[in-house]
Parts: structure tokens; sequence; C-alpha cells
């Protein structure tokens, strides 16, 4: 990674175990797709309303050459499990690029106006 790995955790507790969870997933995205130019992992309890219980947030920015790819999911009371889920949609769409970029993906020949469907 051209960038070092930005971590941030707003409103949790911190804990060495989610950064170190946290750093594991990334590398893991590392050594499947070694083109990674940079990564922001932010964590957080978004101020919603208390009757609800604790709802986190995970966004993650990944820069890869020539696109950024964002995801973002929340999930209800457990942070890990926002973790895993943000960081498999993560690799899904590591994995969408990279088949795009080798060409793996069939472009479709504009139609022409006498062409018939069907």
């Amino acid at each position: 990674m051209q960038t070092p790995l930005q971590i941030t955790i707003r409103d949790v507790d911190q804990s060495e175990a989610l950064e170190a969870r946290i750093r594991s997933k990334v590398e893991k995205l590392e050594e499947f797709f070694k083109h990674i130019t940079s990564c922001r992992v932010v964590v957080e309890v978004p101020h919603k309303h208390h009757h609800q219980g604790k709802q986190f947030n995970v966004r993650i920015d990944i820069g890869v050459p020539g696109s950024e790819i964002v995801v973002n999911r929340d999930h209800a009371e457990d942070v890990y499990v926002a973790l895993r889920d943000a960081f498999e949609a993560s690799k899904r769409q590591l994995e969408d690029y990279a088949r795009k970029i080798r060409g793996d993906i069939k472009k479709h020949e504009p139609r022409r106006a006498n062409e018939s469907e069907g």
C-alpha cells in the first residue's frame, strides 16, 4: 500500500483487539489484491435514537488504480459482525474490480437501429 492504513474509531470503546482485527482484515485484502494504494477504515456509533440500542457503522474506503471502492455497513449491537460484513463486501467489490481490469467483464456492442428484437 502506498499510503499507510488509516483507522478511525469514534464513540466505540477502543480496544487493541478491534484494531488488530481491522489490520488483519486489511492484510487479507492486500493478499487478495496487491494493487491497493490506500485504505481508510472508520468504525463509529452514529448518534441516533437512544431507544434503538447501539448501531455500529463501518465505512471502508479502498484506493485502487483509477478508482475508489467505498463500503458502508451497519449492524446492531455487534461491531465485529459489522466489520465482517463490511470486509466481505469490500472483497466482493475488489473481485469485481479485478475482473474489470483484466477484461473478464463482457462489454455489449451497442445495438444498431436496423436490428430487430427477439
